[in-house]
């Protein structure tokens, strides 16, 4: 059964920081690249961040370039998010999703989200 856990989310002060992490299971995951996106309460689904699992190329969206960090440890199968300087608009669900390619949109396998709330 193919399953990406997303975990890590939590409350914050602005400022503070979080680490997400994303468990693949059933795929092999260098055949994908791993993106993460976050959708904020009645707001469009926006891709943060995408990272290519076979070359290591990184992709950020200009909201949270410089602040988070994404990374992939493929013995452990696993895709984090180290999200810095957190701000109140930061806050949103954020889910893990597995592409054909960070260069493209279609999504092949979506993870469960994970709450991140950013007090001021």
């Amino acid at each position: 059964e193919v399953q990406l856990q997303a975990s890590g989310g939590g409350l914050v002060q602005a400022g503070g920081s979080l680490r997400l992490s994303c468990a693949a299971s059933g795929f092999p995951l260098r055949n994908y690249d791993i993106g993460w996106f976050r959708q904020a309460p009645g707001k469009g689904s926006e891709e943060v961040s995408c990272i290519s699992t076979s070359y290591g190329n990184t992709y950020y969206a200009d909201s949270v370039k410089d602040r988070f960090t994404i990374s992939v440890d493929l013995a452990k199968s696993t895709v984090s998010l180290q999200m810095n300087g957190l701000k109140p608009e930061d806050t949103a669900v954020y889910y893990c999703a597995a592409k054909g390619s960070c260069q493209v949109s279609d999504v092949h396998y979506w993870g469960q989200g994970t709450l991140v709330t950013v007090s001021s």
